[in-house]
């Protein structure tokens, strides 16, 4: 994880592929506990859920994300209530799953793993 922790997001506007499931898998080697998922467009997703013992954890967990998340300009779907944060990461812009998307994971880790 930790040469994904040194790396930064580099800017996505489309035109590259997306990885394919061999290269998807390679990285999830290097993150810690990230499911993948897929939604009817057969896009892929990183996801992962975490407990806190109250909503104020939760709700601090949350905006450690979204401030990592504006550094890096890559941004995960959220969900989040009492105890609990829901984190889904793709790239957007290529419809599937990027070296920026594990790079944002391995820092999500970073924030319970301190």
């Amino acid at each position: 994880m930790s040469d994904l922790l040194n790396k930064k997001c580099a800017p996505c506007e489309g035109g590259v592929l997306p990885f394919d499931i061999s290269e998807i898998h390679k990285y999830q080697k290097k993150v810690d506990g990230w499911d993948i998922i897929s939604d009817k467009k057969k896009i892929f997703f990183l996801n992962k859920k975490f407990s806190f013992i109250n909503f104020l954890e939760s709700q601090k967990f949350i905006n450690e994300v979204g401030r990592i998340s504006e550094e890096e300009g890559h941004h995960p779907d959220i969900i989040f209530g009492w105890g609990y944060a829901e984190i889904k990461i793709t790239t957007h812009a290529i419809e599937g799953l990027s070296e920026n998307d594990f790079i944002l994971a391995a820092k999500i880790d970073q924030i319970i793993n301190v």
